[in-house]
């Protein structure tokens, strides 16, 4: 069953479809012109409008910017006895789903009506999955290096601007990347990610930018490469600081032109991507070294993200422990198991060399060998 708004300023047209659709079980509400409508559709909860486009005080098509400007979600069919395929395209344009005109085909009726309803479940089921998604990656910790990494994140996500994420292996450097992808304005596109560090340097370029049929021996068909793939969203290019020279410098293009061109290609192809890039190498040190362009440096580094390592943030470890410990009883479907203070105390005052890694791995070993509430001597057997 859904929740639907009719707004129409036509009574008997208004019952017709509120009889058609209570038939169907949906729970239906009325208005009577566009400035009852929008009220209604300020108070929310709505699954889908019907809205007509002739209406005393404010018409469909005002209806819709204000939505829009609102910020509503509700799915919208316009309907009218004036239809043109101008008023149809315009409708589209400021986001309804379709449009339906006067008299009603009642088949068309029941199948956009359906349509739209399978798009506002699937937006329902994405949103759901993106909060659980979230809530997985969430950053835990209120030290105050961690809030200073918040803090950076907050105020460059919004923006476009390329950034460059530092620090050591298993410190998180992959969630701070989907944060900054997560709360731009690119979230609703692909964030794709590229492990530098894990393809072999002859591959790296067709990897990055594609190939075509026949570029290379064993290229038996065209292969679309990662910045197409990212179109519209995020690329995130991590340990960055392992990716060849060839292929540093046919990033720099990508990066000042915003162009590509296939590994066996001529033809240029314009990419829209943000990308960020890690690595857990001191960049400066490796330009020295004449390891790493010094040009795609600069490009890369408009802003720069220092994750703090596990040792510079023990202050967060009960926090990150007890996320940890619900995660794993999440995933084994078991009860969340608990630590004693002493246990705490004894995380705390190890070195942890391999970061919030380490410490995950080591938080789902306790909970498999340990008891119901882990103690300081379970840490110091399994650690």
């Amino acid at each position: 069953m859904a929740k639907i708004l009719i707004i129409e300023d036509d009574a008997r047209i208004r019952a017709i479809l509120k009889e058609i659709l209570e038939e169907k079980e949906h729970d239906v509400q009325e208005a009577a012109d566009g400035q009852e409508g929008f009220k209604k559709l300020e108070q929310g909860g709505f699954d889908l409008c019907l809205c007509d486009i002739k209406m005393p005080k404010m018409d469909g098509l005002e209806v819709l910017d204000k939505v829009k400007e609102a910020g509503i979600t509700t799915n919208f069919i316009v309907i009218s006895a004036h239809g043109t395929i101008d008023v149809a395209v315009e409708a589209v344009k400021k986001g309804a789903f379709d449009f339906l005109q006067k008299p009603f085909d009642l088949g068309r009726l029941e199948i956009t009506l359906r349509n739209a309803l399978d798009k506002t479940n699937l937006v329902k089921e994405t949103r759901t999955l993106r909060k659980k998604i979230s809530k997985k990656f969430d950053m835990v910790g209120d030290s105050e290096p961690i809030r200073q990494v918040k803090e950076m994140i907050e105020k460059v996500a919004p923006t476009d601007a390329r950034v460059l994420v530092n620090g050591p292996n298993g410190a998180g450097k992959e969630l701070v990347a989907r944060w900054l992808h997560e709360k731009s304005k690119r979230a609703d596109g692909p964030l794709i990610e590229v492990n530098c560090a894990a393809i072999p340097s002859e591959l790296i370029e067709s990897e990055l930018f594609g190939h075509e049929k026949g570029s290379f021996t064993s290229a038996v068909k065209q292969r679309i490469g990662k910045f197409e793939l990212a179109e519209g969203g995020t690329l995130f290019l991590d340990e960055i600081g392992d990716m060849s020279l060839s292929a540093q410098a046919k990033v720099l293009r990508a990066l000042q032109e915003s162009k590509i061109t296939r590994v066996g290609g001529d033809k240029e192809i314009t990419v829209n991507v943000r990308v960020v890039a890690a690595t857990n190498k001191d960049l400066r040190k490796e330009i020295e070294e004449h390891r790493f362009r010094e040009d795609l440096f600069h490009r890369l580094s408009v802003i720069i993200i220092k994750v703090p390592a596990l040792n510079d943030r023990k202050d967060d470890i009960p926090l990150l422990a007890d996320k940890f410990l619900q995660d794993i009883a999440d995933e084994y479907g078991a009860r969340k198991k608990s630590f004693d203070a002493a246990s705490l105390k004894a995380l705390q005052a190890h070195n942890w060399t391999g970061n919030i890694r380490e410490l995950r791995n080591v938080v789902e070993r306790l909970v498999i060998m340990g008891g119901d509430e882990i103690t300081a001597d379970d840490v110091k057997r399994y650690l």
